[in-house]
Order: C-alpha cells, then sequence, then structure tokens
C-alpha cells in the first residue's frame, strides 16, 4: 500500500517545497522488502535498509531452511547500515562523504518500522546530524546525543501501557500470560511495565521470550525455542496473553501456530497485543490460516481514514505510472503472475495482464485501508514538508537555481530543520492536529482494535475502543463490549482469566503458599461475619442493628424485642403471677375471717398477715419485669424486688425466733420472757429491711438501673432490656436475701422438735429449703441464659420462692382452718400439749 502511497506523496512533497528528497539508487533492492512485510508498510524504511548479498550471507542460502533464509536476511544490521552509508553517498557510486550530484539535497529519513532498523541507521545517520523521523517501534536511546535527531510518529508508550492494564482491569482478566520480543525493548518492557500490572492487581502465569528472526545457523535451535515457549501457552490456564513486541512479531506467531497446529489442537485465547505489532507475513506464508487471530485486541497508534486514498488503489495497475521502478515485482507477487516471459523459475506462474484489481485480494495479502503505519508514513511525510516550509520561511530570500531552474537553499544544513520538526503543528487532509511533544514524540492516543477474520484470509480491524490521555479522566479510556467479537472458542461470551473460580458471596480468599497472589483458596466466613461480594479479602462485621443470614452473604435487620405480654411465655408468666396473687389474697381473707382461732393466733398475727402481704406484692412485683423497658419500671423492678423479699424473709426469721423464744419462757426460772411479745418481731422485721433499704439507696445514689438495648447477647436480636447499672449492688441486694433466708433456715431448723402444737419451725425450715434450693438454681441459670429470657428466670425464681413459701407455710394452716376446724380448738390444742 504505502509503495504506491509513498512514491506519490515523495514527488508530492518535492513538487510543494522545491527541496529534493532522496532517491534510492538500486529500486530494484524495494522489490524484495514486500516479501517479508505487508505491501504497503515499509518502502521508506526500504529507502534505508537496500543492500547486496555478501559471501557470507550466501553460505546461510544452503541450508535445509533455504527458504526462510531467503526472507531473514533482509533482516541484516549490514543492509541497513549500507543502505544509511548510501543515501549519504552521489547518486550511483557507493563512496560516503562524496556528493558529486549537487540536486540530490538530503533533508531527512523516514524509518522504521522495527526499532533495529531504526537503531543501525542511526549509528549512521546521527554522525550526520540528519533528522530521523521513525514512524515504528523506536529503539531505547541511552545516547542522549543520538536522542536529538529522532523524532517518534508514535506516541509516549506510558499511554498504551495505562490503556492495557485498564483493559486488563475493566474485563477482570486478572491472571494472564506475557509474550515478549527478546531485545532491549522487551526487557524494558519486563522490568519497568509489568511490576504496574502487578501493582494494579494483575498477576502471570508465565512470562516468556519468543525468539527473534534472525539469519543464523541456529534457525532450528530458534523454532525449538519458540515451539517450546508456544506449547507452555497453549497449556496455560491463562485465558489472556499479552504479547508485546514488533512488526515483525506477527511473522513469529503465525510461525509458532502453524507449526503447531500440526502436532495439536488449536487453543483458545484472547491476544492482546501491543501498536508496535501489525499483520505481516514471510512469502511463504501466503496460504497459512490467520484464524487464531480472530477474536484478538490489538492497540494501535489512532489513525483516521484518508479521503480518496482507496479510489486512489483502485486505479493502479503496473502501467499506471511509467516511472513507478518496482510496481511490476509488487504487482507479480500479490498476484502470483508474471509479465516476464516464462523461465525455469516462472513456468508455472500465469502472465500478468495488469487488470487485476487490489480489492480483490485478502486482507492477509493487501489490505484497502490505511493501515496505523502507513498513517504515520502518510503524516511523517507532510510533517516534514510543514517543517522544510516553515524553514524556508524562516531564511533570508537569497536562494541559487538549480540546473533545472528550481529553486534551492543555500548553506542549508540537515541539523538546522530539528527545531522546526519539534514545532511543527498542522491539520492532516483527515482533520485531525499533528504536532510533537517536547521529547520528540507524536501527541495522539490509540484506539483498541478487534480483530475479525474470515475463511478467505481477509480480516476487519474493528474499532473497539480508545485511549486519549488528551481527554478528561473518566473519559481517557474507553470501550465498547457489544462491539466485540471474541475467539470462537468461548462461543461468543466475554473469557474469563483467573487463577482460580471467584470466591462466592459468603467466602473470603486465603493466599495458598508459594502461588501468586491471585491464586487462592476460598474458606467460609466466621460465625457472626459475611462477605458480600466475590473476592473479599476478609469477611467482615454486620453493623450492631444487623445479623448475617444463614448464608452469611448479607445482613439483615434486627428485631427489637422483649419479654412481652403478647408472647405466650409473658401471658403464662402474667397468668401465674395472678393466679398466685389472687390465692394469696384468698389465703389472707381466711386468716382475717378466722383470726380469732387458736391456730391463726398462735404465732403473731401481725406477722402472718405482713408476710401475706409481702407474698402478694412478690408475686404482683414480677409484673414489672414483663414489657417493655421504660425509666420508671427498670429504677424500681430490682428495688422492690429486693425490699418485698426482704420483708418477707425477715417475718420468717421474726417467726421462729418468736416460736423459739416462746419455748423457752415456758421454762421455769427463764429470763427471756421480757424479749416475747409484738415488740421483737416487729423490730426483726424493721430492722432487716431498713438494711437492705440502705443497700438500695446506695444502688440508686450511684449507679441506677437504666433501659437499654442488647445488640450482642442474640445474634438476631436487640434485647430492649434494663441494665442493672452496678452488678455488684444487684448480687449484695441478693446476697443479703439470701443471707437473712440460712439464718432463718438454721434457726428453724434447730427449733424444728420443739414441743409445741402449732411450732412452725418445720414448715419454715422446709420453706427456706425450697426458698433456698430455687434461688442458688437461680444464679448460674442467670448468668448462662440470653436477652428476654433472663428476665423470664428471674421471674420464674420470684413466682416459684414465693409460691414455696406460701405453700409450705399456710398450706397445713388453711387445710386445717377450712377442711379441719376440729382441730383448731382451744382443747384440743391443750389436749395436744398433753
Amino acid at each position: 500500500m504505502i509503495i504506491l502511497l509513498g512514491l506519490v506523496l515523495v514527488l508530492l512533497l518535492q513538487a510543494a517545497c522545491r527541496v529534493p528528497i532522496c532517491k534510492c539508487t538500486t529500486c530494484k533492492t524495494l522489490s524484495v522488502l514486500h516479501k517479508y512485510y505487508q505491501p504497503g508498510d515499509l518502502i521508506i524504511a526500504g529507502i534505508i535498509s537496500q543492500i547486496f548479498m555478501t559471501s557470507e550471507e550466501r553460505t546461510f542460502a544452503t541450508h535445509p531452511f533455504q527458504e526462510l533464509f531467503d526472507e531473514l536476511i533482509y533482516f541484516l544490521a549490514s543492509w541497513t547500515y549500507r543502505a544509511s552509508i548510501e543515501i549519504l553517498s552521489a547518486r550511483g557510486n557507493f563512496i560516503p562523504n562524496y556528493m558529486c550530484n549537487t540536486r540530490d539535497n538530503l533533508a531527512a529519513v523516514i524509518g522504521g518500522p522495527n526499532s533495529d532498523v531504526c537503531s543501525f541507521m542511526a549509528t549512521i545517520l546521527c554522525l550526520y546530524k540528519i533528522p530521523q523521523i521513525i514512524y515504528g517501534s523506536s529503539p531505547l536511546m541511552r545516547n542522549n546525543v543520538q536522542a536529538v535527531f529522532f523524532h517518534q510518529l508514535f506516541p509516549n508508550g506510558n499511554h498504551q501501557y495505562t490503556g492495557m492494564l485498564k483493559l486488563l482491569q475493566h474485563f477482570k482478566w486478572i491472571w494472564i500470560g506475557i509474550m515478549y520480543v527478546d531485545n532491549e525493548n522487551g526487557e524494558s518492557f519486563v522490568q519497568n511495565v509489568i511490576p504496574r500490572f502487578s501493582h494494579g492487581g494483575i498477576c502471570f502465569d508465565f512470562i516468556k521470550k519468543f525468539p527473534k528472526l534472525t539469519s543464523s545457523n541456529d534457525t532450528s535451535e530458534m523454532l525449538a525455542d519458540g515451539l517450546k515457549a508456544y506449547n507452555i501457552v497453549k497449556g496455560s490456564t491463562a485465558n489472556v496473553v499479552v504479547v508485546h513486541g514488533e512488526i515483525d512479531s506477527m511473522i513469529i506467531l503465525r510461525t509458532l501456530h502453524h507449526i503447531s497446529e500440526f502436532l495439536d489442537e488449536a487453543m483458545a485465547k484472547v491476544w492482546v497485543m501491543t501498536a508496535q505489532i501489525d499483520f505481516t507475513s514471510f512469502t511463504f506464508q501466503r496460504g497459512w490460516s490467520i484464524d487464531f487471530l480472530h477474536g484478538a485486541i490489538s492497540f494501535a497508534v489512532h489513525s483516521k481514514d484518508v479521503l480518496g486514498f482507496r479510489d486512489f488503489l483502485q486505479i493502479r495497475n503496473p502501467t499506471s505510472n511509467k516511472e513507478d521502478g518496482f510496481i511490476q515485482d509488487f504487482w507479480e507477487y500479490v498476484f502470483n503472475c508474471s509479465f516476464r516471459s516464462p523461465t525455469i523459475e516462472t513456468h508455472s506462474k500465469e502472465l500478468c495482464t495488469g487488470e487485476e484489481k487490489l480489492e480483490s485480494l485478502p486482507g492477509s495479502i493487501f489490505e484497502m485501508s490505511m493501515t496505523s503505519y502507513s498513517y504515520n508514513i502518510y503524516i511523517a511525510i507532510y510533517a516534514l514538508a510543514h517543517a522544510l516550509h516553515a524553514m524556508h520561511s524562516s531564511k533570508p530570500k537569497h536562494r541559487g537555481m538549480t540546473d533545472l531552474g528550481r529553486p534551492k537553499f543555500l548553506n542549508q544544513h540537515p541539523w538546522q530543520l530539528h527545531r522546526f520538526l519539534r514545532r511543527v503543528s498542522f491539520n492532516s487532509s483527515s482533520g485531525e492536529t499533528i504536532s510533537f511533544d517536547q521529547h520528540g514524540e507524536l501527541v495522539a492516543g490509540f484506539d483498541i482494535i478487534n480483530w475479525v477474520t474470515f475463511p478467505n484470509q481477509s480480516f476487519l480491524r474493528v474499532k473497539v475502543g480508545q485511549i486519549d490521555p488528551k481527554a478528561c479522566p473518566e473519559e481517557t479510556f474507553v470501550i465498547y463490549e457489544d462491539a466485540i467479537t471474541w475467539p470462537c472458542g468461548f462461543k461468543q461470551a466475554q473469557p474469563l482469566s483467573q487463577c482460580n473460580e471467584n470466591c462466592p458471596f459468603g467466602y473470603s480468599k486465603a493466599s495458598k503458599e508459594g502461588e501468586p497472589f491471585c491464586c487462592y483458596d476460598c474458606l467460609t466466613c466466621p460465625e457472626g461475619k459475611i462477605s458480600d461480594k466475590n473476592d473479599m479479602d476478609a469477611c467482615f462485621q454486620c453493623p450492631e442493628d444487623h445479623y448475617p443470614n444463614s448464608y452469611q452473604d448479607s445482613c439483615l435487620l434486627k428485631k427489637m424485642t422483649f419479654l412481652s405480654y403478647g408472647e405466650p411465655l409473658g401471658i403464662i408468666l402474667a397468668i401465674f403471677a395472678f393466679s398466685f396473687s389472687f390465692l394469696t389474697v384468698l389465703v389472707l381473707r381466711v386468716f382475717i375471717k378466722h383470726q380469732d382461732t387458736p391456730i391463726v393466733k398462735a404465732n403473731n398475727r401481725d406477722l402472718t398477715y405482713t408476710l401475706l402481704v409481702s407474698l402478694l406484692l412478690s408475686f404482683l412485683c414480677a409484673l414489672l419485669f414483663i414489657g417493655q423497658p421504660e425509666k420508671v419500671t427498670c429504677l424500681f423492678r430490682q428495688i422492690t424486688f429486693g425490699i418485698i423479699f426482704t420483708v418477707a424473709v425477715s417475718c420468717l426469721l421474726a417467726k421462729t425466733i418468736t416460736v423459739v423464744l416462746a419455748f423457752m419462757v415456758t421454762q421455769p426460772g427463764s429470763r427471756m420472757r421480757k424479749w416475747v411479745g409484738k415488740r421483737l418481731a416487729s423490730s426483726t422485721v424493721i430492722s432487716c429491711s431498713l438494711a437492705q433499704g440502705m443497700i438500695c439507696t446506695v444502688w440508686l445514689a450511684t449507679s441506677p438501673p437504666f433501659p437499654d438495648s442488647d445488640m450482642h447477647s442474640v445474634i438476631e436480636e436487640i434485647v430492649l432490656e434494663c441494665n442493672d447499672g452496678s452488678v455488684t449492688m444487684f448480687f449484695c441486694v441478693l446476697g443479703y436475701i439470701g443471707f437473712l433466708a440460712i439464718v432463718s433456715f438454721t434457726v428453724a431448723f434447730l427449733a424444728r422438735k420443739l414441743p409445741d402444737r402449732f411450732n412452725e419451725a418445720k414448715f419454715i425450715t422446709f420453706s427456706m429449703l425450697v426458698f433456698c434450693s430455687v434461688w442458688l438454681s437461680f444464679v448460674p441459670t442467670y448468668l448462662s441464659t440470653k436477652g428476654k429470657y433472663m428476665v423470664a428466670v428471674e421471674i420464674f425464681s420470684i413466682l416459684a420462692s414465693s409460691a414455696g413459701l406460701l405453700g409450705c407455710i399456710f398450706g397445713p394452716k388453711c387445710y386445717i382452718i377450712v377442711m379441719r376446724p376440729d382441730m383448731n380448738k382451744n382443747k384440743r390444742l391443750i389436749k395436744g400439749n398433753k
């Protein structure tokens, strides 16, 4: 393509600037260049790469890889060195530094497409300060002096690598393979770019070199090493392979793929290629399949279609321009025909008619659209023309004339053009602004290309995105997923490329020892934690008012809960409380009704009534523990319980003491008679109750109970509760009640066998045994229970202990009063005493 375009633009440049640009001395050499590169991409490179085979090179031709060697010799450094020297010589004379033909003024060299060509030509041309416009992959410039003479029609490579990282991250391709060309650019990619990928969350199954095309005796070894690397690619679990190479890398990939097809079945991989790679081939690769490129993604220097270019190609033929010295060779190559008379070498070819159409060729032979490399050469010529025009306009208007009457510059030096090239800025025919930055690099972005191949070896380059460093941050990387065609092996579904499957919700990643960070195990979240995304590094706690669901992949809102009257447990406890209260009222009524009977008067009626009232209140105070905790109920529920139970136990203690003293005063000469009476019982109850009251007062003054919510005891609930404020004070209240109960139990136990018909010591002993058993069981049960059931345990203990006192003490008496009134008489009492 550029074979045609290049010559036309060279002529156009000469006419526009009136400055002759150096032509190749042997145009025949150009005819062989299209044998190893896509026709249309290398004509300017060919201008600086022409040379004849040396005797040493001819020795390679006897190698079994004859056809391969015939092509590889065009990559030799000596070809580029000689071509560079040749353009510095007079036309037709290979004499460096001797220019006998003054009409040929070398203004600049447009070179490429790979770094080797640019590096080799720089060795010669930089000595003469010749401007070099590089349209392809440029070499690493360690020499700052050489770098001054380079002007790259290739944007800053960092933009490409940033875009490539974003592409991998966008499709979540975090497990990839790397293949890179074995040269300085490849090593620089490994050292500088791959660490950036790692920091971006990408890890690598393999990082392999693929061989560099060379003309040497170890070509078979080169192919063997290449196949070894290619087999690693085929066996890799990574579905995405990033290829960093140059324009000739496509030749290597096609060769390795073609050989590998005979050894094994085809593989499904997504090739992600850098912009330095383009479609190229050797002559003998003409009939090879290109299906491995189907669905590949590559980067390309941003370009646009040039108006009229396709029409120009459609009218080109071998007879359209007689001065075109190599179009016939090109025509013979692409159409596999011959303009010459049949010879031993060409007898199998048909004669060319000249009427063949370029658009009839498949894309692997010739593309009718302008590729990014072609576009770079196109704008390179215009950039040079604008720079020459600017330099010409800046000089005095004293010019000489050539023999043909054309104006020429006087005392023109190539180095004078550099500053004009760096500052050149113009609008191309496609409407784009072309300029260079301070480093001599083209100010432009990259297109993201999706390759779509067809059985007839044609292909399309579909633009599916772009990298625009000049756009706003959110638009620097754009990708159109719906426009992408994926390789056939993935059934048109977006490929995944991961070391292992994603950890699902409810699991977290656990690194594998000795494996890259992309390879990991998946562990279930520990109890109480969740993960609500794939591949979570760690599970996390739900907010306090939420709890994990059974799958541990989301948080559910906790329910507010408390022991209410609306639930079965609350209803049952309330019924028991009212029932026992009603039963206590009945007992109290029976005792009041029969208050003058001997059994009622036997042990101090006032104590009996006080005990019954305290038992009634204890049953009713259990209701304070049911319902939503409020400030008032929380403040008084434990205090009320403590004081009421203290009064009840104090009454029992007073009754027991009264029994003991009553027996002692019956002894002759007893001095205890003065202690027997209501005064002792009342003082016992009051003093014990006042002590408990003081404890409760201290509790209220220092750390009173308050409404609170327990977020943690029950996973699925927020328990509304009364915080006791001070657990120590709560157990002090409980301990004091226990102390009184033990004292009462002890005294009653000692007085259980006193000879009294209506001796209550036996009943008090048994009731205290029940009471102590209930509250001793309460403490561990209370501490081991959570949520509203803690409240239920305390209510149950209050009801059970109170019911025990009521039943054990008043049950037998009520039986006698109601069922056996004959026993409730003084004569039976006297008789019983006898």
